[in-house]
């Protein structure tokens, strides 16, 4: 069996690297910026001290309203300001929302709408071309790694949830300091933590054959399993955010090599943009239940789970998922999400169309994602 393995991204990677901006700005022939972030970060304080930190001039473009998940209307909210502004380059300032928004920007600033075209599972890939805008990414969360990966997830007009992905949408720098994580409230800390390690054993278990991902996710997921509490409980911890952006890192460098039904459930309940479901959150809840499934089809791979997790010979994995959920105190079914049951019939056939649902360890039905989702329920 032949492998395509390939691994072209640009990280700079520790405390302070904030302060390397304008160097890379500079390297990308970037004069002037658009930044894609979002009101929470704006209200918090953060985008002004990124400015001031980052060299940035004060009256650089910003576009502050990238919804809890990004959309297409969003996306041409920022397009217009991009515009107007008379950018030639992108700054993506915050978690997965912010840097995917950005990542829409700088496909439909140079490919023509509309952005459904691009869509992976309308064959979309093929018709991005490397003539995307150059995108700086600055995540402040650890989890979706979109900072270095090759897709973006935004929800379209028709409340689908839908993956954008080639390899000109990765960013063409990240800066990855995990300084910019230090103020992440206990929740978010939890949740987009459990969004890394979601990634990393998704990415584990796909039945693509990629040992070098392997080994990533692996070297992820332990990572995050002994840090995730500390940085929940103590945020200050600088060697704790150090741990957890690099887990989240790894994370979205292995999914290179595809994730799975979490995924594919998780985009499309994402995709009920009026219940603003947050991911990391939604592939918490679902990984038990999802690896309840796959495990008929995975045993060898669960051992090497157990170890890496450092659980007992012959423990119960999805056991053990649900509980380190319940001790982050995230929610562990649908219902005390605020999700309508009449909205899991419509859930399981997106998510039997999802592009993640091809790399499942154990293929699945529409009946089956329906199955799932009453069982989280």
């Amino acid at each position: 069996m032949s492998s395509i393995i390939n691994y072209l991204t640009r990280i700079r990677f520790g405390p302070g690297t904030i302060q390397s901006l304008s160097e890379e700005l500079e390297l990308l022939g970037i004069k002037t910026p658009l930044l894609v972030t979002d009101k929470g970060l704006r209200d918090s304080g953060l985008v002004d001290s990124f400015i001031e930190r980052s060299g940035l001039p004060a009256r650089v473009a910003v576009f502050d309203e990238t919804p809890p998940n990004p959309t297409e209307e969003a996306v041409e909210h920022a397009l217009e300001v991009f515009r107007a502004h008379g950018c030639d380059g992108i700054i993506g300032l915050g978690g997965g929302s912010s840097i995917d928004l950005a990542k829409g920007v700088s496909l439909l600033a140079t490919h023509e709408a509309p952005l459904r075209q691009y869509a992976l599972i309308d064959g979309g890939a093929g018709r991005i071309t490397a003539a995307t805008v150059p995108l700086v990414a600055v995540p402040t969360t650890a989890g979706t790694g979109s900072e270095v990966g090759r897709g973006a997830l935004i929800t379209l007009r028709d409340k689908r949830k839908l993956g954008f992905i080639s390899p000109h949408m990765i960013p063409s720098v990240a800066i990855c300091d995990p300084d910019m994580t230090l103020s992440l409230p206990p929740y978010l800390t939890a949740a987009t933590g459990m969004d890394a390690i979601a990634h990393c054993v998704e990415t584990y278990l796909s039945p693509r054959d990629n040992p070098p991902a392997d080994a990533i996710a692996l070297d992820g997921l332990q990572r995050a399993i002994q840090n995730i509490h500390v940085a929940t409980r103590d945020g200050a911890n600088a060697q704790a955010r150090h741990e957890m952006m690099m887990a989240a890192v790894e994370g979205a460098l292995a999914f290179q090599k595809g994730l799975g039904a979490v995924h594919s459930l998780s985009h499309a309940l994402g995709g009920f943009h009026e219940l603003e479901l947050h991911h990391g959150t939604l592939n918490a809840l679902l990984l038990p239940v999802v690896l309840r499934f796959n495990q008929s089809h995975c045993e060898a791979k669960y051992a090497r789970l157990r170890e890496v997790m450092g659980l007992p010979a012959g423990a119960d994995v999805p056991q053990a998922f649900e509980e380190l959920t319940r001790k982050l105190d995230l929610p562990v079914r649908l219902r005390d999400m605020g999700v309508p049951r009449d909205l899991l019939d419509q859930a399981a056939q997106w998510a039997y169309e999802d592009h993640s649902t091809a790399t499942n360890p154990r293929p699945a039905t529409r009946d089956d994602f329906f199955r799932l989702l009453s069982e989280a329920y």
